[in-house]
């Protein structure tokens, strides 16, 4: 397709980035920053929650208070960049090269799969859902991350021997849960230890070393496809990194200062 001179490619990239920059603005408008400005709350909850959350700074700064540079520097949270720079290999090289996998397996229509790759993703919000509200509610947050990951080791390892396409499209949706489902989770950890600033530039460090990943994701499994002529060993590589960031998330502090099951939440509220 083409309009305006724009060729398909550029006018998806241009519809992609209006649809982010006008959500984006809607946002800034739209969400509050704080308990006391949210106007669908009551007072009273307005008041529980902004109770809590100065409790909760006290916890952690009576545990230990960070400097934004001692956060960037917590053995913990340079643990966390290694770990999400593994997960985000594999899901990004899951997200660019699946489609592509799926279709060397299948003979599918490209149209065919666009509609499929529905079915997944709808998939891993369910269990997006499910597995952040069971977080939630117990207080547990490793095995809630790991788990998925363990999942996507399974569904991405076995991937590329599996010929028939019903199959692989099964192990596809495996693959999805294993690489979206425990992302909630995931980002309430630094925070439970973490406060302000020194909060604030850690998650910024993980985020932009573990985005190096997606770099690295889909690069291999181009290159190694180039090579080999086959997906087979870029598969069992990001497969390998899931299995790597899993097992890493299980030696992360079970303990954390804040850490409150979601039970514990509304009866503070009642």
């Amino acid at each position: 397709m083409s309009w305006l001179g724009f060729k398909g490619w550029q006018m998806l990239f241009l519809l992609e980035g209006g649809m982010a920059l006008i959500f984006g603005i809607i946002v800034s408008f739209w969400l509050a920053d704080w308990p006391k400005d949210v106007k669908w709350l009551s007072e009273d909850e307005k008041r529980v929650l902004a109770e809590q959350y100065e409790r909760e700074v006290a916890a952690k700064s009576a545990v230990r208070s960070y400097t934004v540079w001692e956060a960037l520097r917590d053995k913990e949270v340079l643990k966390l960049c290694f770990i999400y720079f593994m997960w985000i290999t594999g899901f990004w090289g899951f997200g660019f090269w699946m489609p592509t996998v799926l279709k060397s397996v299948s003979g599918w229509s490209n149209a065919s799969i666009g509609w499929l790759i529905v079915i997944p993703m709808a998939v891993a919000l369910i269990g997006f859902i499910v597995t952040g509200n069971s977080s939630a509610r117990t207080g547990e947050k490793r095995w809630h991350v790991a788990i998925p990951m363990f999942i996507g080791t399974v569904g991405m390892g076995l991937g590329p021997f599996v010929a028939n396409p019903l199959l692989s499209f099964i192990l596809v949706c495996v693959s999805a849960v294993g690489v979206y489902v425990g992302m909630g989770v995931w980002w309430t950890y630094p925070t439970s230890f973490l406060s302000g600033a020194a909060a604030a530039g850690a998650v910024g460090l993980i985020n932009s070393v573990g985005n190096l990943g997606g770099w690295v994701g889909p690069y291999l499994v181009g290159f190694v496809k180039d090579r080999t002529g086959s997906f087979t060993g870029a598969y069992l590589y990001l497969a390998f990194s899931l299995l790597v960031a899993g097992l890493l998330i299980l030696t992360l502090r079970k303990k954390l200062p804040v850490d409150h099951p979601a039970s514990v939440q509304q009866s503070e509220l009642n």
